[in-house]
């Protein structure tokens, strides 16, 4: 059982950096999902150094646990804006059923961040 929960922290952690990374890579992708009275470059660089913070400290086991952690608030503040894409004329994600299909995801990696955290 510790293997598997490793692995899915592992992977996770991977899932972190590659988003982080193209963060930087394509910004434009993420623009849609910031809030126009919010700073749509600076908000997604902050949250590309986020997600690769988190995703670098899974490796460290000295900074696992809050590593883990960051990732489950990470995901938790993002759950609204996923919530209000679903609502969107022009939703981010590009469609009505592609945002539909992505909330319950939300809730899944929600459950996949608690599940690494807890030890």
């Amino acid at each position: 059982m510790k293997n598997i929960q490793r692995i899915l922290t592992y992977l996770f952690s991977a899932f972190m950096l590659f988003g982080g990374i193209n963060h930087f890579i394509k910004p434009e992708m993420y623009a849609p999902f910031i809030p126009d009275f919010l700073p749509s470059l600076a908000i997604n660089y902050l949250t590309g150094i986020a997600e690769i913070a988190v995703g670098v400290g899974v490796f460290i086991p000295r900074f696992r646990s809050i590593a883990t952690l960051g990732i489950l608030l990470m995901m938790l503040i993002f759950l609204p804006l996923h919530i209000l894409d679903v609502f969107k004329e022009n939703p981010a994600i590009g469609s009505h059923q592609a945002a539909i299909i992505r909330l319950p995801l939300q809730f899944l990696l929600i459950a996949w961040a608690w599940y690494i955290h807890k030890k």
